[in-house]
């Protein structure tokens, strides 16, 4: 009889599944993920797309992937560096390998290493036989093999069979961390609910590669993650796209105005579309436009139908809406443009993070058109952030720019559901009396009024021509140009006043502070932390609203001797601190189409101090 095999407890693991687009890997990191979130487990993770929308394949260029990281205490990060790496063919493994651990376990499906495969990613001879893996840990099973084997008798197709080896890969990793089949099996009858003999194989898969692990006993040990010390609450999993679309559903709640979603498909916004089309239940109305142009102006006119009007995008489609938002602009009505940054310019790199639209978001459109800008830190952060927006763009009467990017946007992580009664109120007062009405008369926020169409004796003219300061008649007096510009300009600074005041961590003056924005945020927590354990005083300020800034940056900045800013482009944000501080400070770029390792920031600040 066989002696149970050791378990070994550790505090985090980051796991890597790799292959071919066609391989399931998305699909095979999300179920994982689901598991660890059942067990209670913190997690982050991060989806890598390949550009192409299906490469040819085995080739290098084609590869997938999906990274988790989960521990026992709070997770930023999916990690710098994964723990394992499993490698559905030879590209996989050879566009991925220098990431792994040293010492880190490599489960590789050996059917697909063949002459053919080997060749397509560059290798002369199988790394799987040559000892050129001999510095890790591999397990080389043929998955693809064994995934026929327990499939013989299911009478699905060749082209079926294949489809399940994501699953027998599932279940391997599954026994590796000591997590039940059960809810897994029950979500794979769920998911293939329409097609029973699918969801059945897929279950007999993840069985057999469950099975095969424990049974073979394949791995030395299983190991054990303690679940989290989390702050008690109702939690699920969602990536950065949906809680943005949840978050807009809550706005419009909040507000008790319908909302109208105008946009255009484009990766990697184009999930926000397809979550607020579930929710029509909830008084939203979704319009897939033939284009992005269409997609904004349809959003411009819901919001001067007394609406809440958005449209999503990512990359050029922000470039193609450029003109509207300054109609937008000059219009003076709420609306929402969520940017879900990707890497440029052109079509660049779709499906890779980039934070390189700041300075579009700032400046880019012609004329003097000033327009609110916040970014989102996390996945999480996207509903808070959406609500944000909205709550801004209704108080001032204007456009606002919510910028996420692909990184925030299909990254996951776990959500506590928030008690409906500590959301934020979200005031939204539409004019009906029509006494002493002037369309472009303010308020103590130089907002203008909000008037829905039809209102009696409230009728108004709207248009791309500059208006009068009161009537909103088309004026071409030069004084009256110059009034309407800085009272714009007015307008979007004063939005200042409603930004609560930063909150640094770490101490509140010294050697080094680091200034973040967006996706950055988890790299520079955890690199912070990191240095901090190493001996070193250093400060992190991360902004939510970046046009206009926040009030009390400037005080900040001058507490400290040296400002680093990370960024995931060549230094918009440090242009825009000199630019308005006057303050020099230490660009750090990385634009690779990836996201910055806790390492590089950790190592870059202790250059510093």
């Amino acid at each position: 009889m066989s002696q149970p095999r050791p378990v070994e407890e550790i505090r985090s693991v980051v796991i890597r599944f790799v292959g071919d687009s066609g391989d399931g890997m998305q699909l095979t990191g999300n179920e994982f993920s689901k598991s660890i979130a059942r067990a209670g487990h913190d997690f982050a993770t991060h989806p890598d797309y390949p550009s192409e929308i299906r490469a040819p394949t085995g080739t290098l260029f084609g590869v997938s992937g999906y990274q988790i990281q989960f521990s026992s205490g709070q997770v930023f990060t999916s990690g710098d560096a994964p723990d394992v790496l499993v490698a559905m063919n030879p590209a996989a493994l050879k566009t991925n390998l220098p990431d792994l651990k040293h010492g880190g376990i490599i489960i590789a499906n050996s059917g697909a290493f063949t002459d053919g495969n080997l060749q397509k990613a560059g290798y002369q001879t199988s790394p799987l036989e040559d000892g050129s893996l001999a510095d890790f840990r591999l397990y080389a099973i043929d998955i693809a093999e064994f995934t026929t084997q327990a499939l013989q008798h299911t009478g699905l197709s060749r082209k079926e069979v294949g489809r399940c080896k994501n699953y027998y890969a599932l279940g391997l990793m599954l026994c590796l961390y000591g997590r039940p089949l059960e809810s897994e099996e029950e979500d794979i009858r769920a998911k293939f609910a329409k097609n029973p003999d699918i969801a059945e194989a897929n279950v007999i898969a993840l069985r057999a590669g469950h099975a095969y692990a424990e049974s073979a006993e394949m791995f030395v040990s299983t190991y054990q993650v303690r679940a989290a010390d989390i702050t008690p609450g109702t939690y699920r999993s969602l990536t950065g796209n949906h809680a943005a679309a949840l978050g807009f559903v809550a706005a419009s709640e909040l507000a008790k105005v319908p909302l109208f979603l105008g946009s255009y498909p484009i990766t990697p916004a184009t999930d926000i579309l397809h979550e607020l089309s579930g929710l029509k239940h909830y008084n939203v109305t979704t319009f897939q436009a033939e284009d992005e142009i269409a997609g904004i102006c349809s959003a411009i006119g819901a919001a001067y139908g007394g609406v809440l009007g958005l449209t999503t995008t990512s990359g050029p489609g922000m470039a193609l809406k450029t003109e509207a938002l300054g109609l937008a602009v000059m219009l003076e009505l709420p609306l929402v443009i969520t940017n879900v940054q990707r890497g440029g310019p052109s079509t660049g790199l779709p499906t890779k993070v980039e934070q390189s639209d700041l300075l579009q978001a700032v400046y880019g459109r012609n004329g003097e058109c000033p327009i609110p800008v916040i970014a989102a830190r996390s996945p999480a952060d996207c509903f808070d952030c959406a609500i944000e927006a909205f709550r801004i763009a209704v108080k001032y009467m204007t456009p606002v720019i919510f910028l996420s990017d692909g990184g925030i946007g299909n990254a996951t992580e776990p959500w506590r559901i928030p008690d409906p009664a500590s959301l934020p109120p979200l005031e939204v007062n539409f004019r009906t009396n029509p006494d002493g009405f002037q369309p472009y008369a303010r308020d103590e926020h130089l907002a203008r009024a909000w008037v829905r169409p039809g209102t009696p004796g409230m009728e108004h003219r709207v248009g791309g021509l500059e208006k009068d300061f009161l009537t909103g008649n088309i004026s071409h007096d030069p004084n009256n140009h110059q009034r309407m510009v800085e009272v714009r300009a007015a307008k979007v600074a004063g939005v200042a006043q409603d930004i609560p005041p930063l909150t640094v961590e770490g101490p509140l003056s010294g050697d080094l502070l680091i200034v973040g924005w967006g996706s950055t945020y988890g790299s520079i927590v955890q690199a912070r932390e990191q240095a901090e354990l190493a001996g070193k005083s250093v400060a992190h300020v991360h902004l939510r609203h970046l046009n206009p800034l926040p009030d009390d940056l400037g005080e900040i900045l001058s507490r400290y001797k040296t400002v680093l800013v990370p960024e995931l482009n060549l230094g918009q944000l440090s242009r825009l601190l000199r630019e308005r501080y006057l303050r020099d400070v230490v660009v750090m770029s990385k634009v690779q189409g990836k996201m910055f390792k806790v390492s590089e920031i950790r190592d870059r600040i202790l250059e510093l101090c």
